[in-house]
């Protein structure tokens, strides 16, 4: 391993992960923890190994599964290193990695890539594994805006509506001070709709810090300290939005130098992907740890081609 103890770089990773089998011993240890169990009625018991490697039958049900079955990977002809190794960059690329990098890198169609990392990413945003619980103590929130500037537009593209956040997607994000981010995004800034995500994330009784939008006033149940951005105040004793500003740092930096463009369709994966990252992507916490809880998070995780694709509404 890397000398700092918890890195393992890209040649040790694919030595660790030479071949499909290698991938598929982890992959069944992270999740069965080296018994198989039957995803369709949980049986540990009645499990026959059968002739094809990887492939198990429940004598309980009368079911063929694989550690496949039921999460991202299933239904896929992608190898599982290739899955794992595309796992490995979600996690440590600090600013994401583009479909068609992947596609380089792994040696399939970017098409492919691009296909793969959306699961990964609708994993990163649920599957068991998940961040339960409601953030608590010192919560920073703010909002953030994504999409193109106007003036960068194509004339017939311009919606010629004013500047700033026209055309954009907003997105509302929590941070616990030193803790957990929560991100999603959200049809609008009004007081309505940020107080009821604020109040599914948070608990009661925590300090709230925000800037001086009005649509964070109000709710009682919260200490709230505010700072002013628009008098050039950012920090006032305690209170500041600094955690939550860098996580749009961070995504931003994404958005304009990896990816280029999120859809709107998409964009809450994206999100995802990022709160993953920021959730995980402690350095001082080692590789295989931030895999092994992305792992955790694709069970009972499902997304085909099909609704992938389908028409945005």
């Amino acid at each position: 391993m890397h000398n700092d103890g918890v890195t393992v770089s890209i040649y040790q990773f694919l030595k660790k992960f030479p071949n499909e089998a290698s991938a598929r011993a982890y992959l069944e240890k992270q999740r069965w923890n080296g018994h198989p169990v039957c995803p369709r009625c949980g049986s540990m018991e009645r499990i026959q190994t059968r002739k094809v490697e990887g492939y198990y039958r429940c004598l309980s049900c009368k079911v063929d599964f694989t550690v496949r079955t039921g999460t991202i990977f299933e239904r896929s002809h992608v190898p599982l290193d290739k899955w794992l190794y595309a796992m490995y960059l979600i996690s440590t690329a600090r600013k994401g990695i583009s479909s068609l990098q992947l596609s380089k890198e792994i040696g399939v169609t970017q098409k492919t890539a691009w296909f793969m990392l959306q699961r990964i990413r609708q994993a990163c945003g649920s599957g068991s594994g998940g961040y339960g619980g409601f953030l608590s103590g010192i919560i920073e929130a703010d909002e953030t805006y994504i999409g193109g500037k106007e003036t960068n537009k194509h004339e017939s593209k311009k919606l010629k509506a004013g500047r700033g956040a026209v055309g954009k997607i907003a997105v509302l994000g929590m941070r616990e001070r030193n803790g957990q981010v929560r991100a999603s995004v959200i049809t609008g800034t009004s007081a309505r709709t940020i107080q009821a995500k604020v109040r599914g994330a948070v608990a009661p009784g925590s300090i709230l810090c925000t800037d001086e939008h009005a649509a964070y006033c109000g709710m009682a149940e919260y200490h709230h300290q505010v700072v002013t951005h628009s008098a050039k105040q950012f920090v006032d004793g305690m209170a500041h939005t600094n955690g939550i500003e860098s996580v749009w740092a961070v995504l931003k930096r994404g958005f304009y130098g990896v990816y280029h463009s999120f859809s709107e369709k998409h964009l809450q994966r994206y999100v995802d992907e990022f709160s993953y990252r920021l959730n995980e992507g402690n350095c001082k916490v080692h590789t295989l740890d931030r895999i092994d809880a992305l792992i955790r998070k694709t069970s009972g995780v499902r997304l085909t081609y099909a609704n992938l694709t389908r028409p945005f509404s």
